[in-house]
């Protein structure tokens, strides 16, 4: 069963005990499977949270609080989570809440302005980027009034 979960994606520790638990096996032998795992490397919390930091933060377009939420759901401590995030730069969080700003930016040229910045911000906000960032890609776009 740990096996067949861990083929679709990798897997963080607390995801694979969740679901042997879910499966019905019980706790010790759910711990001794995950150990006899990370033995052989087919359970790294530390490579997962780096993948699925990148992962997120270049296809998805989250912003790193929203990618660590996301890693503690999953089971991965808060060493690894800051480890995972160290990858990801201030100016690469910025260039990637900028480009979101863009695109969303050219899909409205008909729309008036402030109609304009409360949609930008309300997605850049849900993407979970901070007001810095937001003002700053609005003030890039021409949209802040300076």
């Amino acid at each position: 069963m740990a096996l067949n979960a861990l083929v679709a994606r990798a897997k963080s520790k607390g995801e694979l005990l969740a679901h042997l638990k879910t499966r019905g096996v019980e706790d010790d032998v759910a711990q001794a499977v995950v150990f006899r795992l990370q033995e052989t490397g087919l359970v790294n919390d530390r490579e997962f949270a780096s993948a699925w930091a990148t992962s997120r933060h270049s296809h998805k377009k989250l912003s790193k609080r929203i990618i660590a939420g996301e890693l503690r759901q999953k089971g991965v401590t808060q060493e690894q989570i800051d480890e995972a995030l160290d990858g990801i730069d201030d100016e690469s969080e910025y260039r990637v809440a900028f480009d979101l700003g863009f695109k969303k930016y050219n899909t409205m040229s008909r729309l008036e302005p402030d109609v304009q910045i409360r949609r930008i911000q309300s997605l850049l906000a849900r993407k979970g980027f901070n007001f810095t960032i937001i003002t700053r890609v609005l003030r890039e776009l021409d949209l802040a009034g300076n």
